[in-house]
């Protein structure tokens, strides 16, 4: 039976090709997906997360909300493009009188207690919200996986802090403390999915909705991490979120008691984990250690071959 998840996403590319094999994934029945700001403004991430649904058009659609209004002090729009999506405009129908993401977010957790793991691709300002508004939620949700943190590698952020945890690292603070013992994937493994340009235009089944929608977005994101980075390719970070979830058995993590950084001037959003022998609190998550590439590779071109 495939595993229910809800997805929080803030549409830039990497994240809209997790969506795009979540929602091509058979493992995978994605129940809700829940737009926050972070790479794109709120409304801008609503808009993006329909304009998935619409060009994707998966066989089951899932529960869509609406974007929290925050607002934060940086996006990503420079590695995504304008819009999130690649600089691409794409149709999209205009919805009212959505239901903010942290009221559906609650909602799919009692609709089905104890079956749902909730992948967080973006900041954790959404799940603090729906923390803030039940906090029962830990009892009723299966498991929680976060996309961000930098753990033994310098950040993207700043010098310690990656990009998803310091947009808000007040509610990572509170995340992490809300007994959801989430596992934690950082920079230190994501990083690891870099991908050529030929990787990212020469997609499987290029006839298929998925991946000529891939094809038109992921361009900006090559020009963009060669221009800012030096790299030849571009990492498919977020795409590691939703790979632990569909194959668990490919990400190995361990157990720690880990805090964030909310005040520090150069470290404010830094990931801070506890290896001292002598502390006897108990962990509070789990944090990804390895993963088989190779198997994350085979997946994509897998589900791609498949996708509609």
């Amino acid at each position: 039976m495939p595993r229910k998840v809800i997805i929080i996403a803030d549409p830039g590319i990497d994240t809209a090709f997790a969506v795009a094999l979540a929602l091509n994934d058979p493992n995978l029945d994605v129940v809700g997906l829940l737009p926050t700001a972070g790479n794109v403004t709120a409304d801008q991430a609503t808009a993006n997360v329909h304009t998935l649904i619409d060009v994707l058009d998966p066989p089951k659609w899932p529960r869509l909300a609406a974007a929290l209004p925050s607002r934060y002090d940086t996006d990503g729009q420079a590695l995504h493009g304008p819009g999130g999506l690649g600089g691409v405009t794409f149709p999209s129908a205009t919805r009212h009188a959505l239901h903010p993401a942290d009221k559906i977010l609650v909602e799919l957790a009692h609709e089905h207690p104890r079956q749902v793991t909730l992948i967080c691709l973006g900041p954790t300002t959404t799940l603090a919200a729906a923390l803030d508004r039940d906090p029962g939620l830990p009892a009723v949700l299966d498991q929680t996986v976060l996309v961000g943190g930098s753990w033994r590698v310098p950040g993207n952020a700043g010098p310690a802090s990656e990009f998803h945890f310091s947009l808000d690292p007040d509610a990572t603070k509170r995340v992490l403390h809300a007994e959801l013992n989430p596992l934690v994937i950082s920079l230190d493994l994501t990083r690891r999915l870099v991908f050529s340009p030929s990787d990212l235009l020469e997609l499987p089944n290029p006839d298929s909705r998925t991946c000529q929608f891939l094809r038109q977005i992921t361009p900006f994101g090559i020009r963009a991490s060669s221009n800012l980075y030096g790299i030849e390719g571009f990492h498919l970070k977020d795409v590691l979120g939703v790979v632990a979830v569909s194959l668990p058995n490919i990400v190995t993590s361990e157990p720690h008691r880990a805090d964030i950084e909310t005040r520090g001037e150069l470290t404010r959003g830094m990931l801070v984990v506890d290896v001292r022998p002598q502390v006897t609190r108990p962990p509070n998550v789990r944090i990804a250690t390895d993963v088989i590439v190779g198997d994350v590779r085979q997946y994509i071109t897998r589900t791609l071959n498949s996708a509609s």
